[in-house]
């Protein structure tokens, strides 16, 4: 029976995330599997892998055959290359310490640069959270400048306002006491008029 290591594709639309499973190569994609040895989530950066290493390099060391994007799984997880080495051993050109001290020099060498990745990633989402706080900060600065100007404005309006109905009472008390004074006047000038014209009694002789 040929056998592929391939992956079953889960998630919803637009976050998909796949399963790493051995099955019969007649079997459909998302169909029956013999074994299921990991998850890959490109989701994340770097993408997330889980794989059972001892079962993959099995699989392989058995003729299990891996799509292009299983390879490149069991690649970036040393699987493929443990299995290189295995078999330099097997042909006798260097002997199974050697290979474990090749393989640990892989493996450091692999996990350093996964933590450049994921280092960059978080230096890239510092950076991105610092720009839009940059870019927040400015907004509000604009809005509590234009705050500022138009409660300035409305202030100025304001006392305008009051400026002007100051005016007006001042107007119309001015205005009031002019006419009481023109009455007071007019009286005072009709008291005297009746004063001189009141007719003389004529004495008697």
């Amino acid at each position: 029976m040929a056998t592929k290591i391939r992956l079953q594709r889960h998630g919803r639309k637009g976050y998909a995330f796949y399963q790493v499973v051995v099955a019969d190569s007649r079997a459909p994609r998302d169909g029956k599997f013999i074994e299921r040895i990991g998850s890959y989530n490109p989701n994340t950066n770097p993408a997330t892998i889980d794989l059972n290493f001892e079962r993959a390099l099995y699989w392989l060391q058995v003729g299990a055959q891996p799509t292009d994007t299983a390879r490149m799984i069991l690649s970036r997880e040393g699987v493929c290359f443990k299995k290189h080495l295995l078999e330099g051993v097997k042909k006798g050109a260097f002997d199974v310490a050697a290979a474990e001290v090749k393989f640990e020099q892989w493996l450091a060498k692999k996990k350093l640069s996964l933590q450049d990745v994921k280092n960059k990633e978080r230096e890239a989402v510092k950076a991105t959270a610092k720009t839009l706080l940059e870019a927040e900060k400015e907004v509000n600065k604009t809005k509590a400048t234009a705050l500022s100007k138009k409660r300035a404005e409305l202030a100025v309006s304001t006392a305008q306002k009051a400026a002007e109905e100051a005016a007006e009472i001042a107007a119309a008390e001015a205005k009031e006491l002019a006419e009481i004074s023109e009455t007071t006047e007019i009286e005072t000038v009709a008291d005297a008029g009746q004063i001189t014209e009141t007719p003389k009694i004529p004495s008697e002789e």
